[in-house]
């Protein structure tokens, strides 16, 4: 796409107006306000309204492009000027209505994407007007966009793969910390929004090719694949490209899953969002797992939700503007409900799976749920997990023993006790367990000895195997019966980043 479409021009020319006009995340909340601001986001254009009454540039750019009013065609080219007006109408990103007004026909909207302020030109959706998606339609920078977002490493790298990049989200994110990007898509239409989103904001290091899946890419391999594939787990069929891959039930997530790491470089990383079902006959985590290859990989995968069969339907129902309430609605629900009990599917599970090259050691899998609340960026933990990861692979008992240990910054220490039933009065202790207060916050239940032997840890101090030693003196015990399951509650703990081994102590700093 090396020639400027109608579009692309116009997208370019916009973003260089809204750019001089200051029309930014940042100051758009400011000048509507926070609960305006809250209210935008929440889809309710009635209180942004109000906040945007004062006449001023600003609000007259947000009534427009965010809010979707009609406007006179001589009101909008007071406001972005004739030859920018005329643009966007043969451009199709503005339309006009039977009444002679024009209104945006396209969402018009600022991001910051990796710390960038960013615009992106996507498919109108439902936020602040009734819409319903066609079959076509391209997303924007919706929930899974920044899940995936957060998700994804912006280390400096030589080469990145975005795999359904849909209107570039993911690939205008990846192309400041990259030489090369290339960013595929089954659509047509994607990919001349994605051109359009790339040029307007100064990006001309992303290479776009059409066609599915991994078929424009075969045989090559990057330091990075991100991929946010159409997961949506049902009948194989597609009613919204976007999240439909006419793949049965997860086999979307199943294909990227199992063929990302015929594509990665040595030590490359991929980034995916994924779905799953659960079945009584097999157990999500060697679901996934199986679908990895027998040697080659460190896998993370984390289940962040699970949600019952009718409440996933009628989410995606909704995603789709069904109401499940109507006879479309219900007779959808009964068809993908019976579906789900053929075969044998009871939950669908969300989240993400991350993988590295590592070679030709064979595969390994940590597959958890992290349902606990936590806002930190997750990419920062993935890179940090892998390197605790390849640290373990390495490591036998005997070496686990031998290894200094720093106890991470800001693990805390909690105590519950419970009312002493025995007694009737007071309390008893219940459980005691440390805790990360970063990151996604994961906590592990110790005993007594094991916190003993956890405080007493120091990267510059004694290895763990003399701290067993001096603790099991003090307590009149013999160490060599704590070495084993020491060495095996230390494993978990290095695996969640509680403590880390000395020599890579560095990772967390």
């Amino acid at each position: 796409m090396t020639d400027r479409t109608p579009l692309t021009s116009a997208v370019t020319a916009l973003a260089g107006e809204l750019r001089a006009a200051g029309f930014t995340t940042e100051a758009i909340s400011a000048h509507l306000g926070p609960d305006a601001t809250e209210a935008l986001y929440r889809g309710e254009p009635g209180v942004v309204f109000t906040a945007c009454a004062d006449g001023s540039r600003l609000s007259g750019l947000i009534r427009f492009f965010l809010l979707r009013e009609a406007w006179t065609g001589q009101d909008l080219a007071d406001l972005l000027g004739s030859r920018l007006t005329l643009s966007l109408l043969d451009a199709s990103l503005a339309a006009p209505l039977p009444s002679g007004e024009i209104q945006v026909a396209l969402d018009v909207r600022p991001h910051v994407l990796a710390g960038e302020n960013r615009f992106i030109v996507s498919d109108l959706d439902a936020s602040t007007s009734a819409h319903v998606p066609g079959p076509d339609h391209v997303l924007g920078v919706g929930a899974a966009s920044l899940s995936l977002l957060s998700a994804s490493s912006c280390e400096p790298v030589d080469s990145v793969l975005d795999l359904g990049t849909g209107s570039g989200v993911q690939a205008v994110a990846q192309a400041g910390c990259a030489a090369r990007v290339v960013a595929t898509d089954v659509s047509a239409r994607a990919l001349a929004l994605a051109d359009a989103n790339l040029a307007a904001n100064g990006i001309d290091n992303v290479e776009l090719r059409e066609g599915p899946w991994f078929e424009p890419v075969a045989g090559e391999r990057f330091d990075r694949i991100v991929i946010n594939p159409p997961f949506v787990v049902g009948p194989p069929e597609v009613g919204h490209v976007y999240r439909d891959s006419g793949l049965d039930l997860d086999g979307a997530t199943q294909l990227v899953v199992s063929q990302a790491p015929e594509h990665l470089t040595t030590g490359g990383t991929a980034h995916i969002l994924g779905a799953w079902v659960h079945t009584a006959e097999e157990s999500w985590q060697s679901r996934v797992a199986s679908w990895l290859p027998p040697r080659g990989v460190s896998a993370w995968v984390i289940q962040r939700d699970v949600v019952d069969p009718g409440m996933y339907v009628s989410t995606w129902l909704k995603d789709g503007s069904v109401d499940p309430r109507s006879r479309e609605g219900i007779d959808t629900t009964a068809r993908w409900l019976e579906h789900f009990r053929a075969n044998d599917v009871h939950a669908i599970g969300f989240g993400w799976v991350f993988l590295r090259e590592i070679g030709d050691a064979p595969t390994e899998v940590t597959a958890e749920e992290v349902l606990q609340p936590f806002s930190a960026p997750l990419a920062p933990e993935a890179g940090e997990y892998f390197e605790r990861a390849a640290w373990l692979r390495e490591a036998d008992a005997e070496a686990v023993l031998d290894a200094r240990y720093i106890l991470r910054p800001g693990v805390a220490v909690e105590e519950v006790s419970v009312a002493d039933s025995d007694t009737g009065m007071g309390f008893r202790p219940q459980v005691t367990r440390l805790i990360r207060t970063d990151g996604p916050r994961f906590h592990h239940e110790v005993d007594a000895g094991l916190r003993a032997i956890v405080a007493g840890l120091h990267p510059q101090g004694l290895p763990l195997r003399d701290v067993i030693d001096l603790w099991a003196v003090s307590n009149g015990v013999e160490s060599e019966d704590y070495f084993g399951s020491a060495a095996t509650a230390v494993v978990d703990l290095v695996r969640h980043g509680l403590l880390i081994p000395a020599d890579i102590a560095e990772i967390v700093s």
